[in-house]
């Protein structure tokens, strides 16, 4: 009972996660805040970052209190990747950040991979220009946003620039670097693409590695939430690949489906794997790498249907649409437009099928079909590369579903471990805090607190209706592709 306790932060798309972890037993305390996503216009994604602040702070507030008088030795935050923050000289936002399913800067997009196809980016960053990529988005703020850009002093992450409030030093995490498209896989700064926005390179911030200590908490943050001042603040990572590695992902052949509000497959190589379809990026163990997909919505698509059908209660509405047949309306689940394996932001969203006998719970199951249709596609094209995928995961928001768990691992055709009472990534931000104040000797050791849940097996009958249901959905997609881009265009 004498091990400081460590500090976790998720700056999620639909809320904030703190969590209080004991390196030898796991999660002690936790507190979530809701944060707002706000679509303006057609495509766009944005938040305040001013509203992840005061959700962490609270959040933080919470946790500490609960710490029963033990010391916390760290902390450290994770989340959506490669969400852009626009600074000014203090720090401060000078617009409202733009999330990584943002689909504004689509003709940028363009744009930039003409202007950079004989430079080699794919195997220097493991990426093309697409959809998540920074340079667009900064093309597209100096373009429409003139003073916005003229102030802004770095582009920094989302849950880098939540560590920066807390007291740390300016910088970048790594993999939200290599995501960007603007660093290497070495760390170092692609030129092409970072020299293709003028002005774009010296905004660029500092890549640190997760685990590295770059700060102290302030006294002022220190003072609102009840510890004292200079606790280390520490690199955490991408939500993704944290949640990878919390879940107890370390070796080749290990995979995840992350429901979260986007959607995330990541799977464990040992050598990089680069395709224009998909993503990579570096795993916390050093030596192995996690090349992934990104689909743009996944949670997010749930809480729209939600809201757009006044659904109160997600649970019973689970039950509800257990009862229904499957697969009888098909979901394209594009409605940000998708990133992986199209990198497509003009696709739109289709709910095809429907007829006057249909409501809302077929509705909803529709939206959770589509999404793991999505993650079939994603598996395959990551198979396509000789990438294998043999103990499959699911972890995240929806994986408190049982309804939504036993439709993927129908529709994957594989059956799915969970993890009991697995926080997400903010417990992959813990541990990274963990390794910063020496309480693990190597990444692996924080694993040992991890417990392994019920596994979800396929439903044999299921398998076959959603094998042939996966042919038509990919069918439509091809279908509806073309008046999909022109109805973004408008």
């Amino acid at each position: 009972m004498t091990e400081r306790l460590l500090v976790g932060i998720d700056i999620g798309t639909t809320g904030v996660k703190v969590v209080l972890v004991d390196p030898g037993v796991g999660v002690v305390a936790q507190a979530t805040r809701a944060n707002r996503l706000g679509s303006p216009h057609p495509g766009w994604a944005e938040a305040d970052p001013a509203q992840w602040r005061e959700n962490v702070l609270s959040a933080l507030t919470e946790v500490v209190s609960r710490a029963g008088g033990r010391a916390v030795g760290a902390i450290a935050t994770t989340g959506m990747v490669p969400a852009l923050v626009f600074v000014d000289e203090s720090g401060q936002p000078v617009r409202p950040a733009i999330l990584q399913n943002d689909a504004r800067a689509r003709d940028e997009v363009r744009m930039l991979a003409v202007e950079t196809a004989d430079a080699g980016a794919l195997a220097s960053t493991g990426s093309v220009p697409s959809q998540q990529s920074v340079a667009p988005k900064a093309m597209w703020v100096a373009a429409n946003e003139p003073d916005s850009w003229c102030r802004t002093r770095a582009l920094v992450g989302s849950y880098d620039w939540v560590l920066m409030q807390l007291g740390a030093a300016r910088h970048v995490e790594a993999n939200w670097a290599l995501e960007s498209g603007l660093f290497d896989l070495d760390g170092g700064v692609f030129a092409p693409m970072a020299e293709a926005v003028p002005g774009l390179a010296d905004r660029l911030a500092p890549v640190r590695a997760s685990g590295e200590v770059v700060g102290g908490l302030s006294a002022t943050v220190a003072d609102r939430v009840g510890l004292p001042a200079g606790v280390p603040l520490v690199v955490g990572g991408a939500d993704h690949v944290l949640s990878a590695y919390s879940a107890g992902l370390a070796a080749a052949g290990d995979w995840l489906v992350k429901l979260g509000g986007a959607g995330d497959i990541l799977a464990v190589t040992d050598a990089p794997v680069v395709d224009e379809r998909f993503f990579l990026d570096a795993h916390t163990v050093p030596g192995l790498w996690l090349p992934n997909g990104c689909m743009a919505t996944s949670g997010s698509l749930v809480r729209w249907v939600q809201s757009v059908l006044r659904i109160d209660d997600l649970r019973s509405m689970d039950a509800v649409a257990a009862e229904r047949q499957a697969a009888e309306i098909l979901c394209l689940p594009y409605f940000l437009g998708e990133k992986s394996p199209l990198n497509d932001p003009d696709v739109r969203g289709v709910f095809a099928g429907l007829h006057l006998g249909h409501d809302a719970a077929d509705v909803y199951r529709s939206a959770l079909e589509g999404i793991a249709f999505g993650f079939r596609h994603n598996a395959e094209v990551l198979r396509s590369r000789g990438v294998s995928l043999t103990s499959a995961t699911v972890t995240n928001g929806g994986a408190t579903s049982l309804l939504w768990k036993q439709i993927h691992a129908s529709v994957l055709a594989t059956p799915l471990r969970t993890v009991r009472d697995h926080p997400g990534a903010s417990l992959g931000a813990a541990f990274a805090a963990g390794m910063g104040a020496g309480s693990f000797a190597a990444w692996p050791e924080a694993l040992e607190v991890v417990r392994a849940g019920d596994t979800i097996d396929p439903v044999p009958s299921l398998v076959e209706r959603y094998d042939e249901a996966y042919g038509m959905w990919r069918d439509l997609a091809g279908a509806t592709a073309l008046t999909m881009r022109a109805l973004a265009r408008r």
